[in-house]
């Protein structure tokens, strides 16, 4: 007696994704002096590399502030410093909304510079190490 076997093969359709790295480095301010009017400039930046190229949006979150004051705390104390998408510091780096901007792309490897300004003559109510956290978001 002989015996058939029977087998289905069933391929199911899938969505492959690309696989996104993201590499921050801080923006790092050094000294401010509040009893000068000068603003104190800085610049990080944030690399993207994924595999295989795919479309992305970054975006900066608010931090210890919102998107039109973000503030960095030593302790109970703050100062207000913001980031940017340009080297004139004039486009917020957020998330989109309200009067801020976010990075589009497609490029398989990328760094985009993030641009930091403290503004001049902000009286800090205390000496020490003041940061903020900011998340990089990566949307693809």
């Amino acid at each position: 007696m002989k015996r058939w076997l029977a087998v289905a093969l069933a391929l199911a359709a899938f969505n492959a994704h690309a696989l996104c790295t993201v590499t921050a480095l801080p923006v790092v301010f050094g000294a401010y002096n509040p009893l000068s009017s000068q603003n104190v400039d800085a610049a990080g930046s944030v690399t993207i590399a994924c595999v295989p190229a795919s479309a992305y949006v970054v975006s900066l979150s608010t931090g210890g502030g919102t998107y039109s004051v973000r503030r960095m705390a030593s302790g109970s104390h703050a100062i207000n410093y913001n980031l940017y998408l340009d080297a004139a510091r004039s486009v917020v780096w957020g998330d989109g909304s309200g009067s801020t901007s976010k990075v589009s792309d497609s490029a398989a490897s990328a760094t985009y510079p993030v641009y930091g300004r403290i503004p001049g003559s902000q009286s800090a109510a205390g000496v020490g190490a003041y940061s903020d956290t900011i998340t990089v978001t990566v949307s693809f």
